[in-house]
């Protein structure tokens, strides 16, 4: 785990560091695709990368995971990205958003798979946040569906019922990246802030039920490319 003295120099030093990488997949093979999660810890991040020196018309943005909600209503992770990301000179990045048509995510699920038909794969970057009770994505402790969020067949996205709890208030319905395509990912970037969240990685990193800490399945899998960044 990297250490660092605040959010803000968190993000300094990730926007660099995933500037450069999304620079190099557009040098390497004309495109670069960025998976991006909601949460307060990097908003500072997706507001320096959208000043970045980048063909951003050459970069695909794709959530990691959305509440089941439309666009324009409390908790969109669609409107958060909108609103710090794709911003500035990255206004002109080509975004794939997750929520569909249907009353409940497995409704939408065949149409929010088919809009990333053309997404550029492996993912480049992919960043993660952790919730308290050890979820990543929107994968869930106990979750219906769970099982489909952590498998690694074709399945790019699973539909998510979690149970309510404190960290996921009233909304329960999610879908998601599933673990294939984020463990396929040329990096990824696990950023948590704050003493609690670091007190939920040592209970991850102790322990060995996924199903308790989703998080886990990334943790115990030596194969993931995956740094884990922590600030005060």
């Amino acid at each position: 785990m990297t250490s660092h003295a605040s959010v803000d120099a968190m993000a300094d030093t990730l926007a660099a560091d995933i500037e450069a990488r999304l620079a190099a997949a557009i040098k390497a093979r004309g495109a670069a695709s960025f998976a991006v999660s909601g949460g307060s810890t990097p908003k500072p991040l997706y507001q320096r990368l959208s000043h970045a020196d980048l063909d951003w018309d050459k970069v695909t943005v794709v959530l990691v995971d959305e509440r089941w909600v439309e666009p324009g209503q409390p908790g969109s992770n669609e409107d958060f990205v909108r609103q710090t990301l794709l911003q500035n000179k990255a206004a002109s990045t080509q975004f794939l958003g997750l929520k569909a048509a249907g009353a409940k995510p497995a409704d939408g699920l065949a149409e929010a798979e088919s809009r990333l038909t053309d997404l550029p794969l492996p993912l480049d970057v992919t960043v993660l946040g952790m919730g308290n009770d050890g979820h990543t994505a929107s994968w869930f402790p106990h979750a219906t569906g769970l099982s489909n969020c952590l498998s690694l067949d074709r399945a790019l996205l699973a539909a998510v019922r979690a149970e309510q709890s404190e960290v996921t208030g009233d909304h329960l319905d999610r879908i998601t990246l599933t673990r294939r395509p984020i463990v396929q990912s040329g990096a990824i970037y696990l950023m948590l802030g704050g003493a609690a969240k670091r007190t939920t990685l040592e209970a991850a990193l102790a322990g060995s039920d996924i199903d308790e800490m989703p998080i886990r399945s990334l943790l115990q899998d030596d194969s993931v490319p995956m740094s884990i960044h922590w600030a005060s």
